[in-house]
């Protein structure tokens, strides 16, 4: 059953929305006959989308917003949120979306890490405190929608901003949805998308077609939709490489270095190996 937030005349608004993950959620949206702002950096980028989700929207270009929009600063997602509210009258689903990955070595430029951690977590944090309250107020039925990552479950080795920063969503995350589901009065429900391998900007690295293992992002914005529809607070999602029983493997593994004593990151020491591929094969 669809999600009493996602119907029509309803406002979404999606950062990073100018493309991958965001613009397909976006355009998934509008579909529905809600009203939709997408938010990220790079106007072209941002009018194009625009206009593709705009060719999909019922209402058209009348129900579109594009705003120029850097997640890292308060101050930008305050405006922004000032502006949905003068144009829409409010905001019914939040989709905290954007994400950077330049790459982050453990005692790299912290520029890296200061970016990653801005925009990926502070992202989210911005956006969730300068929407919600005024969710909350509308009295309307209501969805967040922050974009973790496997990376911030599992954290493995080689890009320790990212995981950190992902790793923070995830908290955050849940700590939201205890927040609203405790606060008298709030229709809002808070959900963790957890994406596998999706082609995307992001993670295209010089790729112009798909690799076989990697769902598009239509297909990722598909799959959080019926699981919203489902109750899902965390949105576990697959892909064409990883099923989710390896998924849940690797997961239980990881939190098992905790219960088991094992070194850190055990899945990638040589000495745990053998134990984690018997764990996978589940002898």
């Amino acid at each position: 059953m669809p999600h009493l937030a996602l119907t029509p005349d309803s406002v979404a608004v999606v950062t990073g929305g100018a493309a991958g993950i965001g613009l397909a959620a976006a355009s998934r949206f509008a579909r529905l006959g809600l009203r939709v702002c997408i938010a990220d950096l790079g106007q072209d980028r941002l009018d194009a989308a625009a206009e593709a989700i705009a060719a999909v929207a019922p209402g058209g270009r009348a129900n579109v917003l594009a705003v120029e929009t850097d997640v890292s600063k308060a101050g930008d997602l305050q405006r922004l949120e000032a502006l949905v509210r003068e144009r829409f009258g409010g905001t019914d689903v939040l989709m905290n979306n954007a994400g950077v990955q330049p790459g982050s070595g453990m005692f790299g430029p912290a520029a890296n890490w200061e970016r990653v951690l801005g925009v990926n977590l502070w992202g989210v944090i911005h956006g969730t405190q300068a929407f919600v309250p005024g969710m909350i107020e509308r009295g309307r039925p209501g969805l967040v929608i922050n974009t973790g990552s496997k990376q911030g479950i599992t954290t493995p080795p080689g890009d320790p901003a990212y995981n950190v920063s992902k790793a923070g969503v995830k908290a955050f995350t849940e700590a939201l949805a205890h927040e609203l589901r405790n606060t008298p009065g709030a229709r809002i429900g808070a959900h963790l998308l957890i994406p596998g391998f999706v082609f995307t900007e992001l993670t295209a690295n010089g790729r112009t077609e798909k690799p076989a293992g990697a769902w598009t992002p239509e297909q990722t914005a598909d799959f959080m939709l019926d699981r919203i529809g489902a109750g899902d607070f965390y949105i576990l999602c697959p892909d064409n490489d990883v099923p989710r029983a390896l998924d849940e493997k690797r997961i239980l593994w990881a939190a098992g270095d905790i219960v088991e004593n094992r070194p850190a990151l055990s899945r990638w020491h040589p000495d745990h190996a053998d134990a984690f591929a018997a764990f996978v094969k589940g002898s």
